[in-house]
């Protein structure tokens, strides 16, 4: 049984001479063909991976972009959340001022001078560091000290005015004798 398959079909007369020359032009067709696109696909398949490179290229930078955007967001969205607690504690922790305050308390906000009307006891409570001046709707409210600390870590710019305790220098001749901050002439 030497000989092609297709010799071997025709001897046994399963195929005719006339499919026998159709299948080999078929063949001659598909190698020529093969051939052409070789050459070409060379030049082709450059343009194809220059293609694949620009395109893979925007999808980098377009994830880069995607990613900084996301970022952005969940600052905003993070600072919102802050602002939103310091708020909130505020809110809770206002303290009533009199209506009709008969002492002046001073203080500094944005480089000018401001007053709020209070009595002696929440006077004293402000010069003394257990009260502070918070912002809340562009109006100044007082708040407990614990209340602006913790503001004050979230959100300083809406602590006014706080005082600090300063540290008494026990070599000082003077420390039996302070100033108080809310010393009236």
């Amino acid at each position: 049984m030497a000989g092609s398959l297709q010799d071997q079909l025709l001897g046994a007369g399963l195929a005719s001479k006339k499919q026998a020359n159709k299948a080999k032009a078929d063949q001659r067709k598909k190698t020529k063909q093969s051939k052409t696109v070789k050459k070409g696909q060379v030049y082709q398949d450059q343009d194809e991976i220059k293609r694949q490179a620009t395109i893979a290229k925007q999808k980098e930078e377009k994830l880069a972009k995607d990613k900084a955007l996301n970022k952005e967001r969940e600052e905003q969205r993070l600072q919102k959340e802050i602002d939103a607690a310091a708020r909130q504690i505020i809110q809770q922790n206002v303290i009533s001022m009199p209506a009709n305050g008969e002492v002046e308390y001073n203080f500094v906000d944005n480089g000018k001078i401001k007053k709020l009307y209070v009595n002696n006891e929440l006077q004293n409570q402000l010069a003394n560091g257990n009260l502070a001046i918070a912002l809340l709707d562009n109006r100044h409210v007082i708040i407990p000290a614990g209340a602006a600390e913790k503001i004050f870590e979230r959100r300083p710019e809406l602590i006014i005015s706080r005082q600090e305790k300063e540290d008494i220098d026990p070599d000082d001749p003077y420390a039996d004798f302070q100033i108080p901050d809310d010393l009236m002439w």
